[in-house]
């Protein structure tokens, strides 16, 4: 679900297992470095395979990095956990959040002014984007003239 805020904000949920986050032996909650890190794995390695769409692959890094925040929460069966970061740079820690029974990944994010300014998504835009997936089904559900002023 790609839900468009009144604020600017951009929200994009699925329902997955959600991101690999565990506990270590000192009892830290520890996540993958999507965010905030190079994903290595893509990076600087011309061999790395591409998206459907042809794009080459570059982690969620690349989305933390041109937002003003960026917000991810990440709902697992053994715990849910929330961190905030800004310009891709986190802010806060892991912070838990009550477990409402679901699992999945939801990262909400302000693109940069200069994005906003140039560029709005449109339900065209994601149905032309869906077609290099076809098992991904996506929902736009645009909140931009409902009211909803709630924030992050």
């Amino acid at each position: 679900m790609v839900t468009l805020h009144t604020d600017g904000s951009v929200s994009v949920k699925d329902d997955g297992r959600g991101t690999d986050t565990r506990v270590d032996e000192h009892g830290r909650v520890v996540k993958k470095p999507v965010m905030a890190t190079k994903d290595l794995r893509f990076f600087d390695f011309p061999e790395a395979e591409r998206l459907p769409d042809g794009h080459p692959r570059r982690g969620m890094s690349v989305v933390a990095a041109l937002s003003e925040w960026l917000i991810h929460t990440n709902r697992r069966l053994n715990g849910s956990w929330s961190q905030r970061y800004e310009h891709g740079v986190p802010v806060t820690d892991l912070v838990p959040v009550e477990a409402d029974g679901t699992t999945g990944t939801c990262v909400r994010f302000l693109p940069d002014e200069a994005l906003r300014s140039r560029w709005s998504l449109t339900t065209g835009d994601l149905a032309r984007w869906s077609q290099h997936w076809p098992d991904l089904t996506a929902r736009l559900d645009d909140q931009r003239d409902s009211g909803d002023r709630s924030g992050p």
